[in-house]
């Protein structure tokens, strides 16, 4: 079977298999080395993930498949930066227990699978006018859910982590920022990712997992190529 590479987060991952999404991209990049398999669940904080980790990774994956994962994305904390005054107040999740859910995930993960490869990526910058005009919930207040400074603070959470635990970690905050119009070009709501805010995820997440020797170059197909089938004897290429 071919190793497998897990894309577990809130919405901004399970909406990562639409067209153009980082998820799709990945699956069309590695489609003849890697399964990509999507484990996404939107309005999902780390509090709730912690919950369900033993559903969402079942030891019974374990059983029969071929080995441990290559690599597991972990994309949580749009959700759990919400304001805990505003209307998505039961989402929101305290920056120092974050921090703590972050390091218990990864600490799942890498007891059940100690080779492979974590990798934290980091909630996206908030385009706060985006917020308003696309409200999730009834919002009275008039005021954003999410604030781009909340989301910072989370981002630098993540980042110290990942630091703390020596894994890999995509700053997309600070990416994002980096180009003039984010908040158009990359945020489609404020918060979900454009086209091209999902070539930036897809983008960095290849350059981490290349970093870590994860890349076409390193990986083996599971059939021969057309160009290694012999057209005079084209089985000769199946037999063991």
């Amino acid at each position: 079977m071919r190793p497998k590479i897990y894309l577990f987060g809130d919405s901004i991952t399970e909406m990562s298999f639409g067209d153009g999404g980082w998820g799709a991209s990945l699956t069309h990049h590695f489609s003849r080395a890697v399964d990509v398999v999507l484990r996404g669940y939107s309005g999902y904080n780390t509090r709730w993930a912690l919950r369900v980790l033993d559903k969402v990774f079942p030891a019974e994956i374990d059983v029969g498949n071929a080995g441990e994962p290559l690599a597991v994305t972990v994309f949580f904390g749009a959700n759990d930066a919400c304001l805990p005054d505003r209307c998505s107040a039961f989402q929101h999740v305290p920056l120092d227990e974050y921090e703590h859910n972050l390091r218990s995930i990864v600490s799942f993960l890498k007891m059940r699978w100690p080779t492979t490869h974590v990798l934290l990526i980091t909630p996206p910058p908030i385009d706060e006018a985006g917020r308003l005009l696309y409200p999730y919930f009834d919002n009275t207040s008039g005021l954003p859910e999410r604030t781009n400074e909340a989301a910072g603070a989370y981002a630098k959470a993540c980042i110290a982590v990942a630091r703390e635990l020596g894994i890999p970690v995509v700053d997309l905050w600070t990416k994002m920022q980096r180009f003039p119009d984010w908040q158009k070009s990359f945020l489609g709501d404020g918060l979900h990712l454009t086209l091209d805010g999902n070539r930036i995820v897809f983008e960095e997440v290849i350059n981490i997992l290349t970093r870590e020797g994860l890349s076409l170059e390193t990986l083996p197909v599971d059939l021969p190529h057309i160009k290694e089938i012999d057209p005079i004897d084209p089985l000769k290429a199946f037999k063991i």
